[in-house]
């Protein structure tokens, strides 16, 4: 699978593709909100950046998982929320601006965190005799990361009609990739895909579970409202798992890396649903009284 054109040279340009569209819904009014809204946002991306590694290193070392499935796992924690995680917050009534502002600049931050999460797993589980040492590499991940993004923010500025036309079609495009890379990687470790799903299956619910969990209760604590608290916790819980699979497979080459983000882009539309339904349960009407910016309605 790993040698397939499809992944060396097909599954990069699918993902620029699905960065591109990203970049269709993002402006520079998005980075610019951060200022009217610091604390949520820093709350939020210090969960993202910070505390999730260190959540999926406590979990691999306990579960003294094998290296490339550990190195697996430290790369999906290290992969920023995705556009996903809008839709989500929107249905369950939380802040869409604020995880629309916390996908623009997660995804520009990706670019750094993600070379340098994978490296330090890499070296720390020893698995540079499989993998080798990527730093070399981090302009291609950049480069699928970043660049497209510029490019869709570009194009959505000079064509606003064009990039609400793309938005619909980008967002399919983006499911399919998704679901047939996670079978994909799934079928290409058949073999020991029983043995996979034991060691991770358990690790990946469990990493996802505790992402929503201290995204929502996180920002709670901190005293942010129910619907930044609903934004927070769908930003920090659901990852663009596409970046991680492209990642794995065709920078790292390797399919047994790819593994967990495939577990875990099934069970995270499972769990965060769950748990959408759980929290707006216990507060069926979100805090109302903070006055939100008007992209809370968009939807992109």
């Amino acid at each position: 699978m790993n040698d397939s054109a499809l992944i060396t040279t097909g599954l990069p340009i699918a993902l620029a593709i699905i960065m591109f569209g990203l970049g269709l819904t993002l402006t520079v009014a998005d980075f610019q909100r951060v200022a009217r809204t610091p604390k949520a946002v820093l709350v939020a991306l210090v969960l993202q950046v910070l505390v999730l590694p260190l959540v999926a290193f406590g979990l691999v070392t306990v579960f003294d998982l094998e290296p490339l499935l550990a190195v697996g796992v430290m790369l999906l924690a290290a992969s920023p929320g995705g556009t996903t995680a809008n839709l989500f917050s929107h249905l369950f009534r939380g802040d869409v601006a604020l995880n629309i502002t916390l996908t623009a600049i997660n995804s520009v931050l990706a670019a750094l965190t993600i070379p340098i999460i994978t490296n330090l797993a890499i070296a720390h589980f020893d698995a540079e005799g499989e993998l080798g040492l990527q730093f070399a590499k981090v302009a291609q991940v950049i480069a699928i990361v970043l660049i497209p993004v510029a490019i869709g923010m570009l194009v959505r500025r000079r064509s606003p009609e064009f990039a609400e036309r793309a938005d619909r079609p980008v967002r399919l495009f983006s499911i399919v990739v998704l679901v047939l890379v996670s079978i994909g990687a799934l079928i290409g470790e058949r073999e020991n895909l029983a043995d996979y799903a034991q060691q991770v299956g358990l690790v990946t619910g469990i990493f996802c579970s505790a992402s929503l969990a201290l995204g929502y209760v996180g920002a709670r604590l901190l005293e942010l409202d129910q619907r930044q608290a609903i934004a927070t916790s769908m930003e920090v819980g659901i990852h663009n798992t596409t970046i991680a699979l492209t990642v794995a497979l065709s920078v790292l080459d390797s399919t047994e890396v790819a593994i967990p983000s495939a577990v875990y882009s099934v069970l995270m539309y499972i769990l965060a649903t769950c748990f959408g339904f759980l929290i707006t349960r216990r507060h069926p009407r979100p805090d109302t009284n903070t006055p939100t910016d008007p992209a809370g309605q968009d939807v992109r």
